[in-house]
């Protein structure tokens, strides 16, 4: 027993063993998680490029730089002007505010084997007025905090990653970390990866974090519960360009469920595939999912299909993409009976239908065309109108978090309105972004059936700077 103890802990040395010796020389690409980018080939001064920001990354903690820290920052200041929210049922109906937040983190590396990544979050709204919704307002508390051991598995690779940590799967349509909110979703999480050739599979457990405004008050919801195994691989469909397949499976459990059929306990289950890619100038990203589990007494079956597809004309002046996306989702279509046919989006994304979105994807239907444009190297303008309907008429709409907005008692009419937008966005190198939006939402005949139905108009402008 002790030889095979020392013979496995020398085998873990080794694979720790010095960190940077096969990193790549070109910085990895930002993102919103922060925890991805490895700037471990820093650790070689040759590889330097003398970039401001390469003096925050890969400072070694020993001199042969077995161990190094990285450190980083988000910076985002964002204004919002509504008139008529909730189509004029909301209190209070107009408002105009600004919201900041501030994302610092640091990342340690210790070889190959062993990392822990730390985040702060600040956040807070500045003229809104009563009452803050939790996405608005975390004056400081702990975004993420994880620790990973990585180890060879054979020819795989394999990492366990455990503590506060967000989650993004595919299109982030079912579990996302809620990026365009003023305090992003993380979970509380055991997570599980492995890597084994063109496969990636992540299997992980966990309970959403509840964002309160207080300092380091931050706790699980202790309503909701989530599990998934998901595996993601790059195909080859013969047509040249890049195409990927995603499957998985997601369960979830909500305590105190509420739908228009009523209010229970909700034990759900979802399988999903999804093909996405692109090639030949056009682009791709398809998804169905279906549902199954518990309510209450009764059972789930719900569906969803979500496509999104463009083609760009890269030989036309200023680039422009025609795209179209298309997206159902089930609605319950007896509200007396023992099924709950209503579709559950779990964890979306925020902005899930662009900048203005008053609606969730529960029993829903819509259309969106949209144009974009490339006005420059760092200027682009895209404009959409979207057409939404329910998908059964006994089934009401709702928010996107799954609150009921209005039951589908009030109204036989399908049509729920119409949405339109517009957005200039901005990009300088690695660091900087920002954008302006125009949004409306024009109200159909089942919102004028059923209450208030006065035009949402939205403005909205942000900067965001990350290093």
């Amino acid at each position: 027993m002790t030889v095979r103890l020392r013979t496995a802990a020398v085998a873990l040395l080794l694979w720790i063993g010095p960190a940077h010796a096969a990193q790549s020389a070109n910085p990895p690409p930002l993102t919103n998680t922060r925890f991805d980018e490895d700037y471990r080939y820093l650790l070689s001064p040759e590889a330097r490029s003398g970039a401001y920001w390469e003096r925050f990354k890969a400072i070694p903690v020993t001199s042969d730089g077995f161990a190094s820290l990285s450190t980083g920052l988000e910076l985002r200041l964002r204004g919002e002007a509504v008139r008529n929210s909730g189509w004029g049922q909301d209190e209070p109906r107009n408002d105009a505010y600004g919201l900041w937040r501030a994302l610092p983190y640091a990342d340690l590396r210790v070889g190959q084997g062993l990392r822990l990544f730390g985040q702060l979050i600040m956040a807070d709204a500045v003229g809104k007025l009563d009452p803050l919704a939790p996405p608005d307002s975390d004056r400081i508390d702990l975004m993420q905090g994880f620790a990973d051991l990585n180890a060879p598995l054979g020819e795989a690779q394999g990492t366990l990653r455990v503590g506060r940590q967000m989650l993004a799967y595919g299109s982030e349509r079912l579990i996302s970390i809620r990026y365009g909110a003023n305090v992003p979703r993380s979970f509380d999480a055991v997570k599980g990866i492995v890597t084994a050739g063109p496969w990636r599979i992540d299997a992980f457990y966990g309970r959403p974090i509840q964002p309160t405004p207080d300092l380091f008050d931050d706790g699980r919801d202790a309503r909701r519960t989530a599990w998934a195994l998901y595996a993601t691989r790059p195909v080859d469909f013969g047509w040249g360009g890049s195409a990927g397949l995603d499957t998985y499976y997601i369960g979830y459990r909500n305590r105190r469920a509420s739908f228009d059929s009523g209010r229970a306990n909700e034990l759900r289950h979802t399988v999903g595939l999804r093909s996405f890619g692109k090639a030949a100038g056009w682009d791709w990203n398809w998804e169905a999912m279906g549902q199954f589990g518990r309510f209450g007494s009764g059972s789930i079956r719900a569906w969803s299909l979500a496509t999104d597809s463009g083609y760009r004309f890269t030989t036309l002046p200023l680039q422009p993409r025609l795209g179209l996306k298309a997206n159902i989702a089930s609605g319950d279509g007896n509200l007396r009976d023992d099924r709950l046919e209503t579709f559950n989006p779990l964890f979306p994304r925020a902005k899930y239908f662009g900048e203005l979105t008053p609606i969730g994807p529960f029993n829903l239907m819509n259309l969106h065309p949209s144009l974009d444009l490339a006005l420059s190297d760092e200027f682009s303008l895209s404009a959409s109108a979207i057409a939404f309907w329910r998908e059964s008429l006994d089934d009401g709409v709702y928010d996107l978090t799954g609150g009921l907005l209005r039951s589908g008692a009030g109204s036989r009419a399908r049509y729920v309105g119409t949405q339109g937008e517009l957005v200039l966005s901005y990009s300088s190198g690695r660091s900087f972004e920002g954008l302006i939006s125009y949004s409306l939402f024009q109200p159909g005949s089942f919102l004028k059936d059923s209450g208030p139905a006065k035009t949402i108009h939205f403005a909205g402008m942000e900067a965001v700077f990350k290093f």
